[in-house]
């Protein structure tokens, strides 16, 4: 009854985005369902959709039309990542301008992305948009394949991405999140490598063993941005076909235990990481400092952490 409680809860109509991805992905009902179809349609009339929407410029932009990436977490890019969380795609007009233009100012000569002010790709950004931009139905755009490229020329030797130049570790995540919406069909063999490397690494770290235990990775969060946590990683490792590794035990028997009473799974905090060095960074650098966005209040049941985590389950063939 638990299950079925929370997926109940799921399927109400008061977040469109959340019923259409109920309905498609945990019970996989085709797109040509009517209350798929039902759904889909009002993913943009009523919600978390409508109320982004309803900030955008007419010109595809969110905050300033001068800067995609700030001010952080209110402008394009981060509307844009979000909204592909949603269900959204370039069948929008809104969309595709917004991300026509996106492709515009990041993409960057070597074939990666990157924010306003960086001349070179970064993993970071090139993972995340290259993620969206293939939710949004972007898979065959030249940007996008040269962006997946670039993954395989910068990932390190031996597995695993870098961001920031700080080594390879779970916070660079990016990369195997974006390979894990881009269809398998379309991997070069450069990009199995990839991959493949890459989720040996996660699994080495059992997707949370560096260094200390760091408690933010332990707390589910959204939107997630660039910040990591053990979910975001079963979410991609999952996705890629990892979920019966015997290295994934921890993650999964930490996922099970965080699921409340009712079924539901709490939103644990919206940016994670907000304390030590980020914070004394924020407070430094205040106009670089972001500014906190979120679509649901920590501490309470999460409609979008309960969604990722049953679809994590629903993956490791357990029942939703």
């Amino acid at each position: 009854m638990k299950s079925k409680s929370a997926l109940d809860w799921l399927l109400e109509e008061d977040q469109p985005s959340v019923r259409y991805l109920t309905l498609t992905q945990l019970l996989e009902r085709p797109l040509d369902d009517p209350e798929v179809v039902a759904a889909k349609d009002m993913i943009t009339r009523k919600g978390w959709a409508q109320e982004i929407f309803a900030k955008q410029d007419p010109a595809g932009w969110w905050e300033s039309g001068e800067s995609l990436y700030r001010r952080k977490y209110l402008s394009s890019n981060w509307m844009l990542l979000i909204l592909a969380d949603l269900g959204l795609t370039r069948a929008d007009p809104r969309i595709k301008r917004a991300c026509d233009l996106w492709i515009e100012r990041f993409s960057r000569a070597d074939g990666g992305f990157a924010m306003e002010g960086s001349k070179k790709g970064h993993l970071c950004t090139t993972g995340n948009t290259t993620r969206a931009l293939v939710k949004f139905g972007y898979a065959d755009h030249p940007a996008v394949r040269s962006a997946f490229e670039w993954l395989v020329t910068n990932r390190d030797k031996n597995g695993g991405w870098s961001c920031f130049g700080s080594g390879r570790n779970l916070d660079s995540w990016e990369g195997m999140s974006a390979f894990a919406v881009y269809p398998a069909a379309k991997w070069t063999e450069g990009m199995k490598r990839a991959v493949e490397l890459g989720a040996e690494y996660f699994l080495g770290k059992e997707l949370h063993k560096q260094g200390g235990e760091y408690p933010p990775w332990y707390r589910f969060h959204y939107p997630v941005h660039y910040y990591y946590d053990l979910l975001v990683g079963l979410d991609f490792m999952t996705a890629l076909g990892y979920g019966t590794e015997p290295r994934m035990r921890f993650a999964l028997k930490l996922l099970r235990e965080k699921r409340r009473p009712d079924g539901k799974w709490n939103l644990d905090a919206i940016h994670p990481d907000v304390e030590g060095g980020v914070a004394e960074w924020n407070a430094k650098h205040p106009k670089q400092a972001p500014t906190p966005f979120g679509l649901e209040k920590p501490g309470e049941a999460s409609k979008l952490i309960t969604l990722k985590a049953m679809q994590v389950l629903h993956r490791v063939d357990e029942s939703i």
